[in-house]
């Protein structure tokens, strides 16, 4: 089996070592994908530095059109990178060209921001003076992307540090790293100057490591666990490092009396099942106000029955297997601990043996109780756990009853009770009749324990930005 490369300082390396890569649909190992040693990572850090001046000195309208030079060849080869995609996650092939559509967006929206890193001038308040606010690149960044959108979320931290001037190392997933593969194919193709983008895979605690301790390394992006951005959050203390933390996410829904019942439904169906529910910002909780919950529940029911569940690659799939088995025994450990406590299985809730891989029957709990595993934690599965609920302030209390606030959702007719949810809901993203709210010129990040910072919109681009103010005695 061909093993893969790693893409450092413009060159393609493959490394001695290698580790296997899982199609989760079948359970099989289909690629090999070449793993770095210690020394390889701070090479790749000693390289990025190196590059650093060069790429800080580029207009930013040349390192724009770097960025959409990436974006064009990611668009010629978007099946290609799709069917990846969907080989080494498991997600239907039509949400990964999705993936592909809005990775691509992300980098043209920060192509156009790369030129507008505005500084400002102050107004003097004493004659012979005159202050001026400039912003600089942080400097070389270590990135860490997941495997549950392994080519988005790589983007979404690759296009606003190169934007800004910054060179940088990214990590993906050892799960899911040829779509990154994919994407450094594109970064080769455009012509980028060596060292300005790098991408390894190796020991993610020596990874970590290298990236907290050696000095090179400015500033830190990772998305994944809220219980690793602890770690990452302990170990920049020593050199007070500056860190971007995007991190678990425990989303609730709320669906009023007064929605629109089918756009309401068709939403939940969307937040929840998208991606197999394997998203820091899908519906792990769903409130539905009592007047209308017994109806909701059958809709859900019917519609979560009609989801056509296996291999991605295969037309008409919406729903794929998750990720690994250690995912799956999550999930069925979450649905047995909610129906030991009462909850009701109206639909699903076993493993699907016939299809090979790790494939969860799409499931629906209704009358889920405060104390469930399900309503504590994020499942990251194809589980929807549904409450109901009789006021307003009571979905609120519950919405926010956790130590998460990544996103919420709402479903209202109510312009008034819109806003009301605007200002207190607790999260970084809230949709309100819209169950896909992200987008790249609007900011995402989360509250709590769901991270620090914010990626994308005008603010993607400061994360990778150091404020100066300069003060001028002329005279």
């Amino acid at each position: 089996m061909k093993t893969e490369p790693v893409y450092l300082n413009g060159t393609w390396i493959v490394s001695d070592e290698s580790r296997p890569v899982i199609n989760p649909a079948t359970g099989d190992s289909f690629a090999r994908i070449s793993y770095v040693s210690a020394n390889d990572i701070a090479g790749a850090l000693d390289t990025a530095q190196k590059a650093f001046d060069g790429w800080r000195a580029e207009t930013g309208k040349g390192r724009g059109e770097f960025l959409r030079r990436i974006a064009r060849r990611m668009d010629a080869r978007r099946d290609d990178i799709a069917r990846t995609i969907t080989l080494e996650n498991g997600k239907p092939q039509a949400q990964s060209r999705g993936e592909v559509a809005m990775s691509i967006d992300h980098l043209e929206w920060f192509a156009e921001e790369a030129r507008r890193s505005y500084g400002r001038v102050i107004p003097n308040q004493v004659d012979s003076k005159r202050h001026l606010v400039v912003k600089t690149p942080i400097g070389v960044v270590g990135a860490i992307s997941p495997w549950n959108f392994p080519l988005v979320l790589a983007v979404r931290k690759v296009a606003p540090a190169l934007a800004a001037g910054c060179p940088v190392v990214l990590k993906p997933s050892r799960t899911t790293p040829l779509s990154v593969l994919e994407f450094a194919k594109c970064v080769h193709e455009a012509e980028l100057p060596k060292g300005v983008f790098q991408f390894l895979v190796g020991d993610a605690g020596e990874v970590a490591k290298q990236y907290l301790n050696n000095p090179i390394c400015r500033k830190i992006t990772f998305t994944g666990s809220t219980e690793v951005g602890q770690v990452l959050i302990a170990g920049a203390a020593k050199q007070i490092k500056p860190l971007s933390l995007e991190l678990g996410g425990h989303a609730p829904v709320i669906v009023f009396d007064d929605a629109d019942f089918e756009q309401a439904v068709e939403g939940v169906m969307i937040t929840k099942f998208r991606n197999t529910g394997q998203s820091c910002i899908a519906a792990n909780r769903i409130y539905i106000q009592n007047k209308i919950y017994k109806r909701f529940l059958e809709a859900l029911v019917d519609k979560t029955r009609a989801l056509k569940v296996g291999n991605g690659l295969d037309a008409g799939v919406d729903v794929g297997p998750l990720i690994d088995d250690a995912a799956l025994t999550k999930a069925l450990a979450h649905i047995k601990d909610a129906a030991g406590q009462g909850a009701r299985v109206l639909c699903g809730g076993s493993r699907l043996d016939r299809l090979g891989g790790f494939f969860l029957d799409p499931t629906i709990l209704a009358d889920v109780p405060r104390g469930a595993a399900c309503l504590r934690e994020e499942t990251f599965a194809p589980v929807a756990p549904i409450c109901s609920f009789e006021t307003e302030e009571e979905a609120v209390e519950q919405a926010n009853d956790t130590s998460y606030g990544l996103s919420a959702y709402v479903f209202t007719r109510d312009l008034g009770r819109s806003f009301r949810m605007m200002d207190l809901l607790e999260a970084g993203t809230i949709g309100i009749n819209d169950p896909v709210p992200t987008t790249s010129q609007c900011p995402f990040g989360g509250m709590k324990h769901s991270g620090w910072g914010r990626e994308l919109g005008i603010e993607g681009l400061d994360a990778f930005l150091e404020v100066k103010h300069v003060s001028v005695r002329l005279t």
